[in-house]
């Protein structure tokens, strides 16, 4: 078999199994973050004296130039006051986003949510991953808030190549009541104009 005939197979198979390939990795990432939120709760992140959380971020400001000194004392102050509250509302914006990827509910939000969550994560308690040039920091990669943020962009990239998607809620809901593509479908927009019609019908993938 020659390359060109390879390339050809390796684009036909990529054309007739994309959905179901993006499918399978916005559910694994769901699933990555919804674990995420889960040990927000069950690890003790909020606790200790001082807890965990603060402890993080103080760690993070020391490993960062001094300019920015006054975001992460803001959010150690922020987590000193109530970090219960801070740890516990994170993880259930993770869980709520997890599932919502995992099932393939309100995409659009989940997708951008997401995105915003993870940076936060990133540049609070993970420091921007520790990346200035601070000698004795340690650091030996970016921080996995970023690596999130890239995989959802990824998501949303796959997501307006490939229009809507039979195997998620937001498909079926968008069926009955079409307008659900504004906050599903990056292919359409939040508010103005929109094509007429729900979703168009399910790929079913060839064998």
């Amino acid at each position: 078999m020659g390359p060109e005939v390879a390339r050809e197979r390796t684009a036909s198979w990529w054309a007739r199994h994309s959905t179901g390939v993006w499918t399978s990795f916005s559910a694994l990432l769901g699933i990555a973050l919804a674990i995420d939120g889960y040990l927000k709760f069950a690890s003790g992140y909020n606790t200790g004296s001082p807890p965990v959380i603060v402890s993080d971020i103080q760690k993070a400001q020391g490993a960062n130039p001094s300019w920015l000194s006054g975001w992460f004392s803001f959010w150690a102050t922020q987590a000193s006051n109530n970090p219960t509250g801070l740890v516990y509302t994170v993880g259930t914006f993770e869980l709520l986003i997890g599932l919502a990827l995992i099932f393939g509910f309100m995409r659009k939000f989940a997708y951008v949510g997401g995105i915003i969550l993870a940076l936060m994560i990133w540049s609070i308690p993970e420091g921007f991953g520790e990346v200035f040039p601070i000698s004795g920091s340690g650091t030996t990669d970016v921080g996995t808030g970023l690596i999130y943020a890239i995989a959802l962009v990824g998501m949303i990239a796959l997501s307006a190549a490939v229009g809507p998607n039979p195997y998620t809620l937001d498909y079926y809901i968008e069926r009955r009541f079409p307008t659900w593509a504004r906050i599903a479908e990056f292919s359409t927009p939040l508010w103005g104009s929109m094509k007429s019609g729900g979703a168009a019908a399910p790929k079913v993938p060839a064998s």
